[in-house]
């Protein structure tokens, strides 16, 4: 049995030799996950139905249920059996990641008990680093697991309150404090963990901060409970208090002399309320060690004047004084330590004389003025952490502002904070402080085009509003129409010796040549939100990852989050963008173009690997010339699911098509779109399908390439059998399949030729759709496609049925269901059972349509094809809507409305609307029947002039894929 890492603490995982397994849509997921909660251990059926439909089970939930059971069986072999009651799933030991982690916090207090503190937090270090988040996270918790997860979530607060036990005892006592109050704070009225953390308190002799928790505890647990602390923490404090010795008299901390070098505090300072509130209260915090806050950002974005504003704020905090400091990081000699180190203790009072020769000394003497004082030291432009250290009081109660454009992850102790963009509100109160706020309120959209154009930095706002205040005749529409123009925005946003892109080249000058290549790179990408490996490409190396993190470092790239693949994503500053295509436009031409080649190809090369995994076969024709595309070496597309990453990159391979068009990269603009059709198709996203079709048509017709111009008409044939435009269609698939036929591609040519028949179909020409589905069939059979022989057959079935052949279609169907079950392609297999249920439907037996539509369902379950699931719905309430089971009906028929509404397919708007008509006149609800009615109605006259449902009526995605041509 082959080793597999079932993993529960978090998001549901499973890997087999380091792959992911994939597990499917949302019920084989929560099926899965209700086994492994009780691994190796029997589950009713019962059970496994009620998680799976806790609303209430269908009436064939038993058969789904053994429909996903087979799905999970298929990737994990010999793990699922069947028992007489149910299913249980077979884990070995230190297979699943709960059971592991059980096993190390037993080893761990078993540890304890003997005395090895040591190895008892290695082993509890072990266990919480299994926890990748909440149990399950990201599906519906079922009531039934409550026991299980609430045993698990105390099992994980036990060893986290143990491994503040063991660092006790090993003497790390401020980390396990740190550890204590984020567990006192996340779980406050457990009175144990408000011990241990008085307890540590104490023991580092921190008596006022011990106390201060005594009294949090006990006002949280009044104000929650009722209830008083119980004997242990009422015993803690009264020994603190016996213990505490007076404080000294406010005299004799009185300052010698204050120092006051702090720049003034902007008068129309706007916005960063939370983040000034939260530094102050970080800063008027009691402590024994001095505080430091790291205030990193991009240029421009407001970090010293939200610096100066805090120390400002704190002023009575530190009465020996505030001192201030230009390190001018960004500079192309940023100041020595030495001489800061001279410039400070001279502030000090240290007279020159006095001054030792060297830096170490120098930071010595420092150290030891600053330990007796409280003073704010405020240190800008810091150019890292290097440069920082020898500044800092090593002791006693100063603080320590520092600004910097970098990251400083290195300097140790001290609170990161980011300092980000304005919100809206924040901006417009900023370019209404400095513009003036009878004009900006005159002008509101105006004033809100202006700070978009800002991109909310606090910089070019200012600058934008001296502009105007220093013009008054100016109306703001003219200032947003010269901000509007990108190439000229920067220039606009200069005003005396303020400049954003002069702001911007003190950073870009720091970067190595790498990253300011990969900065001018990604500035022509455009308003892309980009994954990490399109650094690499742009710099034509294996791993980007080191340029990546300089640009982040440096605030130039800003993360943004994660997909929903789970993948980092980042941007430019629309400002930033701007800077980047000025410097951009300086290089060689080709270079940027063979850049922007290389991170299309990895697109390219990605897209068909993933559109490969797709678990919907695409009735399509896909390119294949993709082998000598450079595949991303750092992409991690293994460990993504191919649907999500679809779905995360679709808004940038959009616009990436457009953009390999206009720098004339035609051959990769028109493949890219041909490898992202099949997933366009699997979620109706219609809108993106045409855009990209358009300009991919272009870029292949400029090319001369025959077989793009094939392949994307077929696809265009396609969609507008979607959006009802059967005409269109029909052009479209007749001029694919003439291309197809010109370059000897018999596939492409069945394939076409399948379109044709199904836009005949919807026009009513059955017999000639017939005649277009058999010479299909033959082509297919000779080129040994056995899935398009099987869709040329439910093809001709399905025009049979419409002309009443029912025992003809019958045969015709049937003969598709086994050979789509023989080759095992179960989609198809799925239409193949719902036309053999609209069949039986006509006949009159409802209760094997019923039957055939459920199965059908239940595969487009399993497959994630919630298009189809919506369509198969469509059938299956119409069958209870005639078989008078109302309520069923009514769930359904809306169920796929909705699906019809997203997809943009208004003719099957309008079949379910006039479904549901009828259905609330059964309910003897009038009213809602008459707006149903007259929904289809304004429908059908929209659509005026194409077939109505006794022509050629639709239950189903009306051709391709994931739908079939039928």
């Amino acid at each position: 049995m082959a080793t597999v890492s079932f993993r529960v603490l978090g998001p549901l995982e499973v890997t087999t030799a380091g792959r992911a397994v994939p597990l499917g849509g949302r019920k084989p997921r929560l099926l899965l996950a209700a086994l492994l909660l009780r691994a190796n251990d029997p589950v009713p059926a019962d059970h496994l139905v009620d998680v799976l439909w806790p609303d209430g089970a269908p009436r064939s939930a038993a058969a789904n249920l053994r429909t996903y059971v087979h799905a999970l069986r298929r990737e994990l072999p010999d793990r699922i059996r069947s028992c007489p009651t149910g299913y249980l799933v077979a884990t070995a030991s230190g297979e699943l990641d709960a059971e592991v982690f059980e096993e190390r916090a037993t080893a761990a207090r078993r540890a304890a008990r003997e005395g090895n503190p040591g190895t008892a937090l290695a082993l509890l270090d072990e266990a919480d680093a299994l926890w990748r988040g909440e149990v399950l996270d990201g599906l519906p918790h079922s009531p039934a697991w409550g026991s299980v997860l609430a045993r698990l979530a105390e099992l994980r607060l036990s060893v986290q309150a143990e491994r503040a036990h063991a660092l006790v005892a090993l003497g790390d006592i401020p980390t396990a404090v740190a550890e204590l109050r984020g567990l006192v704070a996340a779980h406050p009225l457990r009175e144990e963990l408000w011990q241990q953390l008085v307890r540590a308190l104490e023991i580092d002799g921190r008596t006022t901060e011990a106390l201060d928790a005594c009294g949090q505890a006990e006002r949280i647990l009044a104000a929650e409970l009722g209830t008083a602390p119980g004997p242990p923490l009422r015993e803690l404090r009264s020994r603190l208090l016996a213990g505490r010795e007076e404080p000294a008299s406010p005299a004799a901390a009185a300052p010698v002399f204050p120092v006051c070098q702090l720049p003034l505090d902007l008068p129309d300072f706007t916005g960063r309320d939370r983040l000034v509130a939260e530094l102050v209260g970080l800063l008027r915090r009691d402590r024994s060690a001095p505080a430091l806050v790291a205030l990193s950002g991009p240029p421009g974005v407001g970090k010293s004047a939200t610096a100066v504003r805090v120390a400002h704020a704190v002023r009575e905090r530190f009465p020996d004084g505030q001192l201030h400091v230009d390190l001018r990081g960004t500079s192309a000699e940023p100041r020595p330590s030495g001489d800061v180190l001279a410039e400070l203790l001279r502030a000090l009072g240290e007279p020159d004389g006095a001054l030792p020769r060297t830096p170490a000394e120098r930071a010595a003497l420092l150290r030891s003025r600053l330990a007796p004082r409280r003073i704010c030291l405020v240190l800008d432009d810091a150019a890292n952490a290097a440069q920082v250290r020898p500044l800092l009081p090593g002791t006693g109660g100063c603080a320590v502002l520092v600004t910097a454009r970098v990251r400083m992850p290195d300097l140790a102790g001290a609170h990161a904070v980011d300092v980000g963009l304005l919100s809206e509100s924040e901006a417009l109160r900023l370019l209404s402080e400095v513009a003036g706020a009878e004009r900006t309120a005159a002008e509101p959209d105006s004033a809100a085009a202006i700070v978009r154009s800002c991109g909310h930095l606090p910089l070019a706002i200012r600058i934008a509003g001296a502009r105007l205040a220093h013009r008054p005749s100016w109306p703001l529409p003219m200032m947003a129409d010269r901000l509007r123009d990108e190439s000229r925005r920067l220039g606009e946003l200069r005003a005396g010796d303020l400049a954003v892109d002069a702001s911007v080249t003190l950073s870009y000058d720091q970067l190595p040549a790498e990253a300011a290549l990969a900065f001018r790179g990604l500035g022509l990408l455009g308003q892309l939100r980009f994954p990490g490996w399109v650094v690499s490409a742009l710099i034509d190396a294996q791993d980007g990852g080191a340029v990546l993190d300089a640009l982040v470092d440096a605030h130039l790239v800003e993360p943004v989050g994660a997909d929903v693949a789970g993948q980092p994503r980042y941007r430019l500053h629309d400002l930033l963008r701007c800077y980047a295509v000025e410097r951009a436009s300086l290089d060689d031409p080709g270079e940027h173009h063979d850049a922007l080649r290389r991170v299309v190809e990895g697109y390219l090369s990605l897209a068909a690997e993933m559109g490969a995994r797709l678990p919907v076969r695409f009735f399509g024709v896909v390119p294949d010339e993709v082998d000598g595309c450079r595949r991303p070496a750092d992409a991690g597309e293994e460990r993504l699911d191919p649907a999500d990453w679809f779905t995360a990159e679709r808004t940038t391979v959009t616009a990436l098509v457009a953009l390999a068009a206009r720098h004339r990269i035609d051959d990769l603009a028109w493949r890219l779109t041909g490898v992202y059709t099949p997933f366009f198709d699997l979620r109706s996203h219609q809108e993106d399908w045409l855009h990209t079709h358009a300009v991919a048509l272009e870029s292949a017709r400029r090319e001369g390439d025959e077989r793009g111009q094939a392949i994307l008409l077929r696809n265009l044939g396609q969609v507008h059998i979607y959006q009802d435009d059967y005409a269109a269609s029909l052009a479209a698939f007749e001029q694919a399949q003439r291309l197809f036929h010109r370059i000897g591609d018999e596939r492409g040519t069945a394939i076409a030729l399948s379109g044709v028949a199904t836009a005949l179909r919807f026009q009513g020409h059955h017999e000639r759709s017939i005649d277009r589905a058999c010479h299909a069939l033959a082509l297919f059979t000779g080129a040994g496609d056995r899935a398009g022989e099987a869709a040329a057959r439910i093809a001709v079935g399905t025009a049979r049925l419409h002309q009443g052949c029912h025992g003809t279609a019958g045969r015709w169907f049937t003969d598709a269901y086994e050979l789509c079950a023989a080759i095992g392609d179960r989609h198809r297999e799925a239409h193949a059972l719902k036309w053999l249920a609209m069949l039986h439907q006509r006949r009159g037996n409802l209760g094997a349509a019923r039957e055939n539509v459920d199965r059908a369902i239940a595969i487009f379950a399993e497959l994630g094809d919630d298009h189809c699931v919506g369509y198969a719905h469509q059938s299956l309430g119409e069958l209870y809507l005639r078989s008078g089971d109302l309520p069923h009906a009514k769930l359904l028929l809306v169920n796929s409305l909705s699906v019809h509404r997203r997809s943009g397919d208004r003719r099957s708007e309008a079949e379910v609307s006039e479904r549901l008509s009828e259905l609330h006149a059964a309910l003897g609800q009038p009213g809602r029947s008459r707006s149903y009615r007259e929904r289809a109605r304004t429908i059908w006259g929209e659509l005026a002039g194409r077939p109505r449902p006794g022509t050629a009526r639709r239950v189903d995605p009306p051709a391709g894929s994931p739908a079939l041509p039928a």
